[in-house]
């Protein structure tokens, strides 16, 4: 087997609090937060004299996982506008399964969060939806009916 699983996505963004927050208010759980810099991160990244603060985010259930980064040196680069619409390219969404669909769109709007679309029913199998949080990152939300 080449892999074991897939172990986090790296999300880069300037308000490391807010975007904490977020994702907290979503259900998932702060695992750990610090700076990271050196010599070692330099070679890993190709990037030289880098110092960041990271924090990595843990799934409910344990298995999934998001690693955010706030780089203080070099800035960060933008690569795209912040209400880029789905068909940019690179990585668009992250899909979570919620209970709830409502209810986690209510609580994640107490954050700046919009609704890209509309809330929609996929046959009688899904209710989904994207949401647009802080630093225009896009999460998609799947409630399972029946």
């Amino acid at each position: 087997m080449a892999i074991q699983r897939m172990d986090n996505v790296l999300i880069v963004v300037d308000d490391l609090d807010a975007v904490i927050a977020f994702f907290v208010e979503l259900g998932v759980e702060l695992a750990g937060r610090g700076p990271v810099e050196g010599r070692w991160v330099e070679r890993v990244i190709g990037i030289d004299d880098v110092r960041q603060d990271v924090a990595m985010l843990r799934t409910p259930d344990g298995d999934g996982r998001i690693e955010l980064a706030r780089f203080h040196t070099p800035k960060a680069i933008s690569a795209a506008p912040s209400d880029a619409p789905a068909n940019t390219l690179g990585i668009r969404r992250i899909m979570f399964a919620v209970d709830d669909i409502e209810d986690v769109v209510a609580r994640l709007r107490t954050h700046g969060a919009e609704l890209v679309g509309d809330l929609a029913q996929y046959e009688n199998l899904y209710r989904l939806c994207y949401v647009r949080g802080p630093e225009g990152i896009i999460v998609g939300l799947a409630e399972q009916l029946g």
